[in-house]
C-alpha cells in the first residue's frame, strides 16, 4: 500500500477493491452519510472523517499521517490484498458472477462495543431506521467531535441511564438489552476484548450468553466488531443462497467465509 500527504490529505494509490457506496452503505456500519458529490462522511473510533474515492485513489480528508495510521488503515483493512482473495473466491461460478457485478465490498474492522450496540438496535430494524437511532444516541450522549458529528457514546456513559432513556431514543422493546448491556460491560461481567482473544466457537458462546444476542447478532459481531472473517452470518437473503450450496460452502471459502457472505448478501438482495 502506497500513500502520500498533500494539503493536510492523505492519498492512498491504488486501492482497486473498495467501493464506498457497497462498503459504508450496506448495512455493516452505520453512521456514514453519502455527500452529493459521492463522498461519505462518518465517524468512527471516536474519529470524524471525510473520504473520497477518485479511481483507484482513497482520498481521507484533514486527516494526519498519525490518524491515517492508527485508525483509518486498519478500519479500512487497507493492507489486506482483497484483489487477491477475490481472484480467490472466483474459483465459485456464483461467486464470481457477484464479484463482477459487485466488486469493492470491503470488511470493515469496527470498535466491538459500537458494533455489538449497533446489531443488537439493529434487531427486526431496517437500516434506516437503526441509522436513526444511532444518531440520536450519538448525538444525545456521545461527545462532539465537530459540527453535527459525535462520538459513539461509551459503556461507562450509557450504563447512568435507565431503560425509559433508551426507550426515549425509540428503541422500543430494545431498551431493556441496552440497559442491562452496557452495566455488564462497565461493571466487566462482560469483557469484549476477551471474548474478541477466544477461539470464534467460544467467543460465538460468550456472546450468546449476553442478553438481548442471539444467532445473528453475535454473528454480525464476530465479523465486524472482532475481526473473526471465518464468520458467516445467515439471515434471510443468505438462507436463500445456501440453497444453491446443498452440499456446503466451497473450499476457496476456507477462512474468509464472511468476506463471501457479504458479496452473496448483496448479490440475493439485487437478485432473488
Amino acid at each position: 500500500m502506497n500513500f502520500e500527504t498533500a494539503d493536510n490529505n492523505i492519498i492512498v494509490r491504488g486501492i482497486k477493491c473498495l467501493d464506498l457506496d457497497l462498503t459504508l452503505d450496506c448495512g455493516q456500519a452505520f453512521r456514514w452519510e453519502r455527500q452529493d458529490d459521492g463522498s461519505y462522511k462518518g465517524v468512527a473510533m471516536n474519529h470524524f472523517l471525510h473520504i473520497e474515492k477518485s479511481g483507484d485513489d482513497l482520498i481521507f480528508y484533514n486527516t494526519s499521517e498519525k490518524v491515517f495510521n492508527e485508525v483509518w488503515r486498519g478500519y479500512f483493512d487497507l493492507d489486506k490484498d482483497y484483489d487477491k482473495i477475490c481472484e480467490r473466491l472466483k474459483n465459485d461460478n456464483l461467486l464470481s458472477s457477484a464479484i463482477d457485478e459487485y466488486y469493492g465490498i470491503r470488511i470493515l474492522n469496527q470498535d466491538s462495543w459500537e458494533a455489538l450496540v449497533s446489531f443488537v438496535i439493529s434487531q427486526q430494524n431496517n437500516i434506516k431506521r437503526i441509522k436513526l437511532i444511532i444518531s440520536r444516541l450519538c448525538k444525545t450522549y456521545g461527545e462532539k467531535l465537530c459540527d453535527g458529528w459525535y462520538s459513539f457514546p461509551s459503556a461507562e456513559t450509557l450504563s447512568k441511564l435507565g431503560t425509559e432513556d433508551f426507550e426515549a431514543l425509540g428503541l422500543g422493546y430494545r431498551a431493556k438489552y441496552l440497559h442491562r448491556l452496557a452495566r455488564d460491560v462497565q461493571s466487566g461481567e462482560i469483557d469484549l476484548d476477551y471474548i474478541k482473544s477466544l477461539p470464534m466457537n467460544e467467543a460465538k458462546k460468550e456472546l450468546l450468553k449476553i442478553y438481548g444476542v442471539g444467532e445473528k447478532v453475535a454473528n454480525c459481531v464476530l465479523l465486524f466488531g472482532m475481526q473473526f472473517y471465518e464468520c458467516c452470518p445467515i439471515d434471510v437473503w443468505m438462507k436463500r443462497v445456501m440453497d444453491y450450496y446443498p452440499n456446503g460452502l466451497p473450499d476457496c471459502f476456507k477462512g474468509i467465509e464472511g468476506i463471501a457472505q457479504q458479496y452473496l448478501f448483496h448479490w440475493a438482495r439485487n437478485n432473488l
